[in-house]
C-alpha cells in the first residue's frame, strides 16, 4: 500500500488497497512528520482513530482500534502455548505487542528488534495508550537494528530460543520484503523453542489474494501446522489475514471455554477484542478463502 494521491484537502488522508481502490480519513491534523533514514514518517490526531502514524504513506497503527491488530497477533499463539516466557518482535516499534506480550504472568523476556529508531521516538512521545509504557518496561529488550541480522547471526551466536517469534512488519515491500521469505521464516523457526510459534500479519484477502496465497504456501514449507485466520481491521479497511505458524503448537486444538479458562487463569485482562467464541471463529474460513488458501 502507499500513499499515491495528491492535491487532497488540508486534514485527509488517503491510500491506496490496491491498484484502483483505497480509503480516506478527513479532518486529521498533522503533528509531526519527517523523513528518518529508512523510511518517510506522520503522526496525526484523528477524530476517528485518535493518534495514528504512517510510514511511507501506509497506515500502520492507530490508539483506538490498535485492539484489532495487536491482540491476535499476540494472543492466538499466546493461549496455545502453555506458558510463553520468552519473545522476539522484529519490527513492532509502536510497542503494541510488546505490551499485550507482558500481559502473560509467565513472561520473562521480550526482544524488540526495530531497525528504525525513530518509531520508538515517535511512540514514546505519541502513542502512549497503544504501548501503555510496555517500551520501557524493564522485561523489554529494545534493540535497535536490522532484524534480518538478528535472526541469521546475532540469535544464533548467543545461542537464543524463544517461545513465540512476532513477525510486527510493514507490508513485505521495500525493506521488509526480505523478512518475508521462506529462508527468513526457516530461520525463524530455527531460533524457536520446543513448542514455539511464529505469527504475522500476511495481508488483505480482497485486494492482495496473490501475496496472501503465497505467504501461506511459504509458511507451509517451512512449518508443520500453519493456520491463517482472519478479521476486519478498521484502519487497514479491510477483511485482514494474520497467521500462526509451528512445528507442533495449533491453536485450533483449543475450544472456546479453554481459551475463556486459560484468559482468566492467565489474569489476562483488558481486552477489547478476543474471546474463546472469536478466538475460534477467526479460523472459519468461507468457501473463497478456502478456495485460495488450498
Amino acid at each position: 500500500m502507499s500513499a499515491r494521491l495528491s492535491g487532497l484537502p488540508d486534514g485527509m488522508l488517503a491510500e491506496y488497497l490496491s491498484d484502483d481502490a483505497g480509503y480516506f480519513l478527513q479532518g486529521g491534523v498533522l503533528l509531526e512528520q519527517g523523513q528518518s533514514e529508512w523510511q518517510s514518517y506522520e503522526v496525526w490526531e484523528t477524530p476517528r482513530f485518535g493518534r495514528l502514524f504512517r510510514l511511507d504513506g501506509c497506515l500502520m497503527t492507530s490508539e483506538r482500534d490498535e485492539f484489532y491488530y495487536h491482540e491476535n497477533i499476540i494472543h492466538v499463539p499466546g493461549l496455545a502455548h502453555p506458558g510463553p516466557r520468552t519473545a522476539l518482535i522484529i519490527g513492532g516499534g509502536d510497542g503494541g505487542s510488546a505490551e499485550e506480550l507482558l500481559k502473560y504472568p509467565s513472561m520473562e523476556k521480550v526482544v524488540l528488534a526495530e531497525l528504525d529508531e525513530k518509531v520508538v521516538d515517535i511512540s514514546r512521545r505519541y502513542l502512549q495508550a497503544v504501548h501503555h509504557g510496555a517500551l520501557d518496561d524493564p522485561r523489554v529488550d529494545v534493540r535497535i537494528g536490522d532484524g534480518m541480522k538478528y535472526v541469521h547471526e546475532d540469535g544464533p551466536a548467543a545461542g537464543d530460543r524463544y517461545d513465540l517469534i512476532v513477525l510486527d512488519l510493514t507490508d513485505p515491500v521495500g525493506p521488509a520484503e526480505a523478512l518475508y521469505q521462506a529462508d527468513f521464516f526457516a530461520a525463524c523457526r530455527a531460533l524457536l523453542a520446543q513448542g514455539g510459534a511464529l505469527t504475522l500479519h500476511i495481508g488483505t484477502p480482497v485486494y492482495q489474494p496473490e501475496r496472501v496465497q503465497s505467504l501461506v504456501a511459504r509458511l507451509r514449507k517451512v512449518f508443520a501446522h500453519v493456520r491463517p485466520y482472519f478479521l476486519f481491521i478498521p484502519l487497514y479497511g479491510s477483511l485482514w489475514g494474520l497467521a500462526t505458524a509451528s512445528d507442533t503448537l495449533d491453536p485450533l486444538a483449543l475450544s472456546a471455554e479453554e481459551v475463556d479458562r486459560r484468559l482468566q487463569q492467565r489474569g489476562i485482562e483488558r481486552m477489547q477484542h478476543l474471546n474463546g467464541d472469536v478466538y475460534c471463529a477467526q479460523f472459519a474460513l468461507p468457501n473463497h478463502l478456502r478456495a485460495l488458501l488450498g
